[in-house]
């Protein structure tokens, strides 16, 4: 890839894995798992690009609304990868950050446990990060900063951008510069609203788990062509 412009930060949101599984004769739970195994591939290639902010929805608030054997099936997923020795392996050997944002209280104690025992073991590394949505929905997270500054003792005048993002569950987090969306759907669904307003927008038809190093070339040669005017 020649890309001389490459993005600081991307949201990725991996759609398909069902969809595969389906088209493949295979379970909903080797779909969910491949999906989980290609995403930490994408992970790396973008280290090699030196893209050191990723933010994965991995899970939504909407999707609760899923069948429940969905849900369970995802979510245990989630738990054994939180509990697989070799993935914090890899996160201390790329030096990475592994954050969970979204409304922890939903999510199962024993997968929470997992996670936050990751988050704690790789709160040092500060270069490089992967922000997982889990739990996550952009309204939800504009309810919840306004409902914590209700209780904040400020004034109407001192309410500006920077103040208001404080209280967001997603404050830490960078502007996004690419969201990228793969399986066709040409939507955010209410991805990140604060960090998004500009960012680039690339869709690819591909199905999540077919999602390859050359598709994310692809979308970053793409990015590459874009001229970010940010309003001027």
């Amino acid at each position: 890839m020649a890309a001389r412009n490459v993005p600081k930060s991307i949201a990725l949101i991996p759609d398909g894995n069902r969809r595969w599984a389906r088209a493949h004769a295979f379970s909903m739970f080797q779909g969910y798992s491949l999906g989980v195994k290609k995403f930490i591939e994408f992970s790396e290639w973008c280290k090699e690009y030196g893209i050191n902010s990723i933010a994965v929805w991995a899970f939504s608030t909407e999707n609760f609304s899923r069948d429940s054997r969905e849900v369970k099936t995802l979510f245990s997923i989630y738990t054994r990868m939180a509990k697989d020795k070799s993935i914090l392996k890899r996160l201390h050997k790329n030096r990475t950050r592994l954050r969970i944002l979204g409304n922890k209280k939903m999510l199962p104690k024993d997968l929470l446990s997992a996670l936050q025992k990751i988050e704690r073991e790789t709160r040092v590394y500060k270069d490089r990060v992967i922000n997982m949505l889990l739990g996550y929905g952009g309204k939800d997270d504009i309810l919840h900063a306004v409902r914590m500054l209700s209780k904040a003792p400020v004034e109407a005048k001192q309410i500006n951008e920077a103040f208001f993002r404080k209280f967001l569950i997603t404050n830490a987090m960078p502007e996004i510069d690419l969201v990228i969306r793969t399986s066709g759907e040409q939507r955010l669904s209410g991805l990140l609203p604060w960090q998004t307003s500009y960012s680039e927008l690339y869709f690819t038809k591909k199905l999540w788990p077919d999602f390859t190093k050359k598709d994310l070339d692809a979308a970053l040669l793409d990015y590459n062509e874009r001229q970010r005017r940010f309003g001027r």
